[in-house]
C-alpha cells in the first residue's frame, strides 16, 4: 500500500514491499512458503551497496530534509519498530522528503523514506507508525530480491536500468506509471497481482509488529479507512493509492487482523504532535498564513496538545522574524521540559538571530556533557560556536560528531563553513568533497580532493589522506558502475 513503486515492475524495476502473513501474535513473523528468499540473486551485501547507491542519488536529486530534530524523531520512531521486527539483518536509516504528497516507500538496504505530507495528515502517531511498520515489514522479508528472483526468470536485467526506474518512479510515481508502455501491458499486470499478494502479507506483519511495538494495532485500519474516505471520489489521489488501491475488503482485514491484539487507546504523543508543528511552520505555507493558522488552534482549542500548537506559533513567529515574540513561547515551554530537543533546536536559532548566542552556548554546553554526540545537539553547538566565532571548539565538536556519524550531511556543510572562515582552504575542500561523495557525485568530490592536495604542500600526511581518500571514491564509483 505504502510505496510508490508497484506499477514499475513491467519496466526492469523492483518494488519494495515483503512478505510474511500472519494473524495471531504467535505466529506473527513467520513467512508462508513461497519459495526462495531471494539470496541466490542478491546477497545481504549487494542490498547494502545498492541502497547507498540509491540513497545517495537521492539525497542529490530529491528534497530531502536536512533537520537534525526531524531526522532525530522519525528514526526513534522507526527504531522503536525495528528493535521488535525479525530478520534484521542491518541498520535502517528513515528519512523525510519535503513533499505533500501521501507516500513512503522502502527500498534495499533498509532506507525507508516518508512523504512529509504523509506525517501531517496522520492523527496519531500510531496511524503514522503503521505505515512505517508496513515498510520495514517489507525490507526484512526481503521482497525485493524476491521480485527479482521471479522477474529475472521472464526478463534480462541489469542493474542500472533498475536504479534508474526506481528512481523516477519513488518520488513521483504518477510520471513513472506515465512512462509504461502498451507494449508492457502483461508482463505489468503479472507485477500487479504479485505485490497485491505481497501487500496483503506485508499488512499482517505490519500490525503485528505495531502490536508488539506497544502502538495502537487499530492504527492501520485507522488510516486505511481515512485515505480511503477521504479520496473515494478524488480526480487525483495521492500516490498510495495511484499504485495500490484500498478496496473495502483490505480495511476490513486490517480491522481484523487488528482484534487479534489487546486494544490500546493511546494519549497524544507530544513529538508526534511537535513534528508535525514543526513540518507546518518550517516546510509548508508562508510564515503569516501559520501564525494565523497555529493562533486560531490555541483559540479555538482545536489541537491535540496546547504545547505542540505553541511551539508551531513560535516558529511561525520566527520564520516572520519576530524573534521576541518566538522566544517568549518557546522559553515557557522549556521550562517545564528543559531537554527537550524540539525546543533546545529552536531556542539556539532565535538566541542566535537575537545576538543571544552566549545564552545558546552554555544551553548546549550543559546539554552536550549529558548527550554527547547526539546530533541535534551537536551540530547547534558547534552552529552556536561558528556564530560566536569559536571556530576551534566547533571543529572539534563536529570531528568528535563524525566519527561516530561518518554519513551526516549537515555536520560536513558546517565544517565547510568552518574551514572557510578559518582560511583553511585545503581542508574546507576535502570536507567539501565529503559532502559531495555522499549525494553520489563522485567525480566532483575527486576534483575537489584534487584541489585541496594543491593547498596542502606543507602537510605531506594529510597530502597521503587525500591520495588515499581519492582512491576509495574512485573505487566506489567503480562499484557501482559493475552493480
Amino acid at each position: 500500500m505504502f510505496t510508490a513503486l508497484a506499477l514499475v515492475l513491467g519496466i526492469a524495476t523492483i518494488t519494495s514491499f515483503n512478505a510474511g502473513a500472519l494473524d495471531n501474535a504467535a505466529n506473527k513473523n513467520k513467512l508462508p512458503d513461497i519459495g526462495i528468499s531471494g539470496y541466490s540473486i542478491l546477497s545481504t551485501d549487494k542490498e547494502l551497496q545498492i541502497g547507498q547507491a540509491m540513497m545517495r542519488q537521492l539525497r542529490g536529486s530529491q528534497p530531502i530534509i536536512q533537520d537534525p530534530v526531524l531526522i532525530e524523531y522519525i528514526n526513534h520512531l522507526g527504531n522503536t519498530l525495528v528493535k521488535n521486527a525479525q530478520g534484521v539483518n542491518y541498520a535502517f536509516e528513515f528519512f523525510i522528503i519535503n513533499n505533500n504528497e501521501l507516500n513512503a516507500f522502502a527500498f534495499f538496504g533498509g532506507h525507508v523514506g516518508i512523504h512529509s505530507g504523509l506525517i501531517t495528515t496522520a492523527d496519531t502517531e500510531s496511524e503514522l507508525a503503521s505505515v512505517i511498520a508496513h515498510e520495514i515489514s517489507h525490507v526484512t522479508q526481503r521482497h525485493l530480491a524476491r521480485r527479482l528472483e521471479s522477474q529475472s526468470q521472464t526478463q534480462s536485467l541489469t542493474m542500472a536500468a533498475m536504479l534508474s526506474s526506481i528512481l523516477l518512479t519513488l518520488v513521483n510515481p504518477t510520471v513513472g506509471m506515465a512512462a509504461l508502455s502498451a507494449s508492457m501491458a502483461a508482463t505489468q499486470q503479472a507485477s500487479i497481482n504479485y505485490t497485491r499478494g505481497n501487500e496483503k502479507e506485508a499488512d499482517s506483519v505490519g500490525i503485528a509488529l505495531l502490536a508488539s511495538s506497544d502502538f495502537n494495532p487499530q492504527g492501520a485500519a485507522s488510516f486505511f479507512s481515512k485515505m480511503s474516505a477521504k479520496y473515494r471520489y478524488a480526480s487525483k489521489p495521492p500516490a498510495m493509492l495511484l499504485t495500490h488501491p484500498l478496496p473495502e475488503s483490505r480495511i476490513a482485514e486490517a480491522r481484523q487482523r487488528a482484534l487479534n491484539y489487546p486494544v490500546r487507546p493511546l494519549p497524544p504523543s507530544l513529538s508526534f504532535e511537535l513534528t508535525k508543528a514543526r513540518l507546518k511552520a518550517r516546510y509548508q505555507g508562508d510564515a503569516r498564513s501559520n501564525i494565523s493558522f497555529f493562533t486560531q488552534q490555541l483559540k479555538q482549542k482545536s489541537y491535540a496538545l496546547e504545547a505542540a500548537a505553541k511551539y508551531g506559533l513560535a516558529l511561525a513567529y520566527f520564520e516572520n522574524k519576530q524573534v521576541n515574540e518566538a522566544i517568549k513561547l518557546l522559553e515557557s515551554l522549556a521550562q517545564s521540559d528543559a531537554n527537550n530537543l524540539f525546543y533546545v533546536d529552536a531556542l539556539t536559532d532565535t538566541y542566535i538571530a537575537n545576538n543571544q548566542t552566549n545564552k545558546a552556548i552554555n544551553m548546549l554546553k550543559q546539554l552536550n556533557l549529558f548527550m554527547p554526540n547526539n546530533q541535534v545537539v551537536s551540530l547547534n553547538y558547534a552552529n552556536a560556536l561558528l556564530a560566536n566565532k569559536d571556530y576551534d571548539l566547533a571543529v572539534q565538536i563536529l570531528q568528535d560528531f563524525l566519527l561516530v556519524n561518518p554519513s551526516n550531511f549537515i555536520a560536513y556543510d558546517i565544517l565547510t563553513t568552518l574551514y572557510r572562515s578559518q582560511d583553511k582552504i585545503g581542508l574546507m575542500h576535502m570536507t567539501k568533497a565529503e559532502a559531495l561523495a555522499l549525494l553520489g557525485a563522485y567525480p566532483k568530490a575527486i576534483d575537489e580532493l584534487q584541489t585541496s592536495y594543491n593547498f596542502l604542500e606543507e602537510q605531506p600526511l594529510m597530502q597521503k589522506r587525500v591520495k588515499a581518500r581519492i582512491l576509495q571514491l574512485q573505487e566506489q564509483e567503480n562499484r557501482l558502475k559493475r552493480l
